[in-house]
């Protein structure tokens, strides 16, 4: 990574947007950063955490992101600027005490960056936080190019300091995870002490409503703010055709949109770099200046609301507008925001020809890209214990022979719902849901339910939201079979610690909280075994099953194949004995390659065999085991 903390004010770097986001919380004079890890704003707190100790900033992987908030908010009250870090559904997880501390207010600057993911392009969903700051009156900024995205942060902290209140900053996954050139500023010399003022106000939310009636004040003066806040810009001419009103990345859109189709004569762009509560002065003297708009930004129609009731309330000394947006149709209501979408909105508003392509000529590449490149499913990696895990489920199961089936969770093992997991994962919600899910199965014995439940977990979603599911499955009798995969790592953000890994933020050595001893601890029947052992994990599967009635937790440790291929060489060497393998005679269907599926696993058209591409084979040696000819040999490496 980039040095986030060298010291030369006015030289410029070349930063990725989460990088630009943490030098900025550095220049503000941060002293606390928290996070749960999430795609796309983990390297946020990665990139702290590598300068943290030389900067005398604390910095921790929380175990979830509400624990994430409340440890910055303690940091807060205690009068140091502190920084919490999440992805949007992240926001879910804190938002029960989030909307409590907005009426309780902060005292050190703190700044909640919240990265939504448009397109859910590494998430569940792709959920706007914009609805949260208006749900909870909470001062929202979105930052547009990479130096905003230091600039803002730094500007965020001063804000939330003069209003004493969290502010939101939106991050997005285009900013958050590319780059662009960025002029640093001054880090600072000094550091605040932290001391928690006695005498102070208490930071309670009571009495509500008198707490309610200042957190309006508070965000009518952020408002004024605002009106006059350097991030809000205006390109165009005086009195436009139309104007087009946006904010965050999707301006570099419109800007590059208008240059294509020479409109800038006509088209006017409105940039809002402070989202919510909107800057209503500013909004109508622009809207005052064109009666057409066209409204762009990534996902829900947020902005297009506001601003039509602004024009509604205003309509008398206004008078009517025509807007295009999400609702009119000119703007999917789905997925990312790029060139093309705003290139064929102002195509149909202008009435011009885009320049860029002719007539079904992305259309047409799309399906030629369909043809020619290979099918590419979603797998787990060659070696992932996850593989091993859901194979040994899959044949469980089925010797089971009543229809059992798999309660799934966020995380690497959720590519159990298709192929790479055999299809063997049924519902697939947020993190913990799973076992909170398996936890209301395992209860319905007395409505005729009689299939076997299992859930599976990772580690580090066991301590983020699945321990209060499987407290509660124990304390209510549920039946259900708890699967943790422990693969010592949070694996599928980049190997971030957790509390049970034995490692601290920084890399250092952390008290190793024990997964078997708090699941003991319940009361509860606790196995433990390896899952690259196909037939005892298999036969403790179906014993687990067989014993109704109460909570049952197995966990599987395996590390996760890439944390292993750093810390040893392989286990195995494993490769096909071409004179054994009878390919397609063998009866199998290719099991080997085509069930299997595991990565390293290849077919050799032209021998009619399998063979096994030893550049990425991790070793783990499982594929001998399922072979019915023996013809996958594993050798001690």
């Amino acid at each position: 990574m980039t040095n986030i903390a060298v010291d030369a004010p006015g030289t410029a770097e070349l930063l990725m947007g989460n990088e630009a986001i943490a030098r900025g919380a550095l220049e503000s004079g941060i002293g606390f950063a928290s996070a749960y890890p999430g795609t796309p704003s983990t390297e946020i707190i990665g990139t702290l955490a590598e300068v943290g100790k030389d900067l005398n900033v604390y910095v921790e992987w929380s175990a979830n992101e509400k624990v994430a908030l409340e440890s910055a908010a303690a940091a807060s009250f205690a009068g140091v600027r502190a920084l919490a870090a999440m992805k949007q559904v992240g926001v879910n997880v804190a938002a029960d005490f989030l909307m409590n501390l907005n009426l309780c207010g902060v005292n050190g600057g703190l700044v909640l960056v919240a990265c939504d993911d448009p397109g859910a392009l590494a998430s569940q969903t792709e959920q706007d936080t914009r609805l949260f700051a208006k749900w909870a009156d909470l001062p929202l900024l979105e930052p547009a190019t990479f130096q905003e995205a230091k600039d803002m942060t730094r500007w965020a902290f001063d804000l939330s300091e003069g209003v004493k209140s969290i502010c939101i900053l939106r991050g997005m996954t285009r900013i958050s995870h590319g780059k662009g050139i960025v002029k640093l500023g001054e880090l600072p010399k000094e550091h605040r002490k932290a001391r928690f003022d006695t005498s102070l106000p208490v930071f309670l939310p009571m009495p509500v409503l008198s707490k309610h009636q200042v957190l309006h004040e508070k965000m009518a003066n952020v408002r004024e703010v605002f009106e006059a806040s350097p991030f809000n810009s205006y390109n165009g001419p005086q009195r436009p055709d139309l104007l087009i009103l946006t904010g965050g990345s999707c301006w570099l859109y419109c800007m590059e949109a208008v240059k294509l189709l020479g409109v800038e004569e006509s088209v006017g762009v409105l940039k809002l770099g402070t989202i919510w509560p909107l800057p209503e002065r500013l909004v109508l003297e622009h809207l005052n200046k064109a009666k057409r708009v066209l409204i762009i930004e990534h996902i829900e129609p947020f902005l297009e609301g506001e601003v039509k009731v602004l024009a509604s309330e205003m309509a008398s000394g206004t008078g009517p507008f025509t807007f295009y947006g999400k609702r009119s149709g000119h703007v999917s209501p789905l997925g990312e925001v790029n060139i093309h979408v705003v290139l064929d909105s102002l195509s149909s508003i202008l009435g011009v020809q885009s320049p860029d392509v002719e007539k079904g000529y992305r259309h047409k590449a799309q399906e030629i890209a369909q043809q020619n490149a290979p099918p590419r499913d979603l797998t787990f990696c060659p070696g992932c214990p996850h593989r091993a895990t859901f194979w040994s489920i899959k044949n469980a199961l089925k010797l089971d022979g009543r229809d059992g089936f798999v309660a799934g969770d966020i995380g690497c093992y959720a590519l159990g719902m298709g192929p790479a997991g055999y299809f063997q994962v049924k519902t697939l919600q947020s993190m913990g849901s799973g076992t909170g899910i398996a936890s209301g199965f395992g209860n319905l014995s007395h409505l005729g339910f009689q299939q076997p439940v299992l859930t599976v977990c990772g580690d580090s979603t066991f301590f983020h939201a699945a321990m209060p599911a499987l407290v509660n499955g124990v304390h209510n009798g549920s039946d259900f079979t708890m699967l943790i995969l422990d693969n010592a790592a949070t694996a599928m953000t980049g190997f971030q610690p957790h509390p049970g890994s034995g490692v601290g933020t920084a890399g250092d050595a952390a008290f190793a909280v024990d997964i078997e001893g708090i699941c003991r601890s319940l009361g509860v029947r606790v196995e433990v075994g390896d899952p690259f052992n196909l037939h005892s994990t298999k036969e403790k599967l179906l014993e687990l099953l067989e014993d109704e009635g109460k909570v049952r937790v197995f966990i599987l440790r395996g590390k996760c194949a890439q944390v292993k291929a750093k810390e040893s060489p392989a286990s195995y060497r494993v490769r096909v004995d071409p004179l054994r393998c009878i390919g397609e005679d063998c009866g199998c269907a290719r099991f080997c390659t085509r069930v299997f599926r595991c990565p390293a696993m290849i077919w050799d058209k032209k021998m009619g065999k399998a063979k096994i591409d030893e550049a990425i084979c991790n070793g783990c040696g499982v594929c001998a085991d399922i072979c019915p000819r023996s013809a996958i040999v594993r050798e001690v490496a």
